[in-house]
């Protein structure tokens, strides 16, 4: 089992005549996810690498019956390209695109309420179901099939979670990248609940970082609500106060959401806390047997 994508999942790239779409629509061809198509708007009608090409997402849609987006235009057309795909019915949009606009993520979200799409991202790897289906940039050969579940606010974590886990030949049940921008389509806590509802997932492995409480409400989640062990790591324990990160959410105000809090807290919940992100797999051995 797995919690958003599976084999069946259909699959278009909305920017894939552009160098990065094309590049990573290809890969994800290559790895088996049904790659069905693209949109570039003025281009429609044509095709690339074998990609039938679309003005609109709408036409994608008709034509190719996608129920998934992968988004790659520049920051500055993202939230269109995300609304454009809740309209044509998409059910999970995921924006790879890293740069978007504080606020119009918030109209974006604003926009998406009471929807049924579901939005990953933006600034986000994307996510994958190994063997069945990868939609973003994650390198898929680190990955193998299998009962944890990993969900993470860093790209480059989460593969280390994960080939922390491969080479125990511990496979995963899907891995989530939610990105690390401070408004984003979908939080730890909601994908905690997909994978406690998932029966093949059998944990769990949570990466966040400083900033925001994101995290804390995920941990309470498990405190009360979840079965299966979560392990967890925070990153940016070494990070100087009042110092703007690489994620634009890892933002510490009013002395909260800093390294040392979030950990306490999450132990507190009952979650097995990493110190270093080369514990991470550990962590998860000490409340879990494969």
């Amino acid at each position: 089992m797995s919690i958003l994508i599976d084999k069946d999942t259909r699959v278009i790239t909305q920017g894939i005549t552009g160098a990065t779409g094309l590049f990573h629509a290809q890969g994800a061809r290559d790895y088996g996810t049904q790659m069905v198509g693209g949109v570039t708007p003025g281009k429609g009608g044509t095709t690339i690498d074998g990609f039938p090409v679309f003005d609109t997402v709408e036409q994608a849609v008709r034509e190719t019956g996608a129920d998934a987006s992968v988004i790659y235009v520049p920051p500055i057309g993202a939230a269109d390209a995300m609304m454009e795909a809740v309209d044509a019915g998409i059910s999970l949009v995921i924006c790879i695109t890293e740069g978007v606009p504080v606020l119009d993520m918030v109209k974006v979200k604003h926009y998406m309420r009471g929807r049924d799409s579901r939005l990953i991202g933006p600034n986000c790897p994307g996510v994958i179901t190994p063997g069945q289906c990868k939609i973003g940039i994650m390198p898929g050969y680190i990955h193998r099939p299998g009962p944890v579940g990993v969900v993470s606010r860093s790209g480059t974590l989460t593969y280390e979670a994960v080939w922390q886990l491969s080479t125990r030949d511990i496979g995963q049940s899907t891995c989530v990248g939610i990105g690390g921008d401070p408004v984003n389509g979908t939080s730890h806590l909601e994908v905690l609940e997909m994978f406690e509802q998932d029966p093949g997932t059998e944990a769990v492995i949570m990466i966040g970082e400083i900033g925001g409480d994101a995290e804390e409400a995920a941990a309470e989640y498990v405190r009360d609500h979840m079965s299966k062990p979560v392990a967890a790591f925070i990153a940016g324990a070494t990070a100087p106060k009042g110092k703007r990160m690489g994620h634009a959410g890892a933002i510490i105000s009013g002395g909260k959401g800093d390294a040392g809090s979030k950990k306490n807290f999450l132990r507190e919940c009952g979650l097995s806390v990493a110190d270093s992100p080369a514990e991470m797999a550990e962590a998860l051995l000490k409340i879990w047997t494969p």
